[in-house]
């Protein structure tokens, strides 16, 4: 079981780490910080700069976190934040990534909150540290207060599309 929560954590850690990594510079295929802030203004979000190095930090942190096992639920909570924003940013585009869906993000998500519910294994930061007892309180907190936080994010930050924020009320329309 250690091995195959090694295997998990590095995999999908890396993965998430790596993909802010391209948020906020040009490593791993990225388009700089410029290109991340122009990616969250397409996607209809406010906050330019901020908002592009808030995701990116947030899933560098939360990535390299899960990889080492770190402080699991709270890297977790961060990691299910940030990518439960990118789902409802692909939500409309539905489930499958072929059509630009939500799967990774969602698998993703998955794979935070079970890192958070069975904890890192025998092999992590946590284990060195005697952190591995996590109470399930705190995992199950951590879920939902990621899940929460990128739906908040998403809330505040995102902007209607330009067309909605034209159109006349159709109330005062005749």
């Amino acid at each position: 079981m250690d091995t195959g929560l090694l295997i998990l954590r590095l995999v999908a850690g890396l993965l998430i780490a790596g993909h802010g990594v391209q948020k906020v510079s040009f490593r791993l295929g990225g388009n700089g910080l410029a290109g991340g802030i122009e990616e969250f203004r397409r996607d209809g979000f406010r906050g330019g700069f901020l908002t592009a190095l808030a995701a990116g930090a947030g899933q560098i942190g939360s990535g390299l976190f899960l990889a080492l096992g770190a402080l699991t639920p709270m890297a977790a909570m961060v990691a299910i934040g940030v990518m439960t924003v990118a789902i409802t940013v692909k939500w409309s585009h539905g489930l499958w990534v072929q059509n630009d869906g939500y799967e990774y993000p969602l698998v993703l998500v998955v794979v935070a909150a079970v890192l958070s519910l069975t904890g890192p294994g025998r092999w992590s930061a946590d284990h060195l540290a005697g952190l591995t007892a996590w109470p399930v309180w705190l995992s199950v907190a951590a879920i939902v207060l990621g899940l929460a936080s990128g739906l908040l994010t998403r809330v505040i930050l995102h902007r209607p599309l330009a067309a909605e924020r034209t159109a006349p009320d159709a109330r005062t329309a005749d």
